[in-house]
């Protein structure tokens, strides 16, 4: 029963932690790493990119997991997809109720442009992730 119990947060717990992280982050008042716009608007933007990467994987990893019995990779990948640019919308209505922060349809585009990135580099490479064993 441990083992199980186990094996389900080591899938489940890291999409919901870099939920958390971003929601926590979508809380904070705007940061800047410079003076410059352009640096910064580059640098957080990659950043948003790389966050919903991530996100659509870890959410793919813990789909493969649960419902690798049931469904193809092909749904479980669509099904990631189409979780993570959903966490996305929610994340920019969030930031809609936080001071100084603006939730646009701009950084849900970039936030889905790093999830078909990184769908498109799984869907290519899944027997090699598989054999990594970053994949069930």
């Amino acid at each position: 029963m441990m083992k199980k119990i186990a094996t389900f947060l080591y899938y489940w717990l890291p999409p919901v932690l870099l939920m958390s992280l971003i929601f926590f982050l979508s809380t904070r008042q705007n940061v800047k790493i410079v003076d410059e716009f352009t640096i910064n608007f580059i640098f957080f933007k990659t950043m948003h990119m790389l966050e919903y990467g991530l996100l659509f994987f870890l959410f793919f990893r813990a789909f493969s997991f649960s419902f690798k019995k049931k469904y193809r990779a092909k749904t479980l990948l669509l099904v990631a997809i189409v979780c993570a640019i959903g966490y996305g919308a929610t994340d920019e209505l969030h930031q809609l109720f936080v001071p100084t922060r603006q939730g646009t349809v701009r950084d849900l585009i970039i936030d889905t442009i790093g999830i078909l990135i990184c769908f498109r580099y799984t869907k290519i490479n899944l027997t090699r992730l598989t054999k990594l064993r970053l994949l069930p």
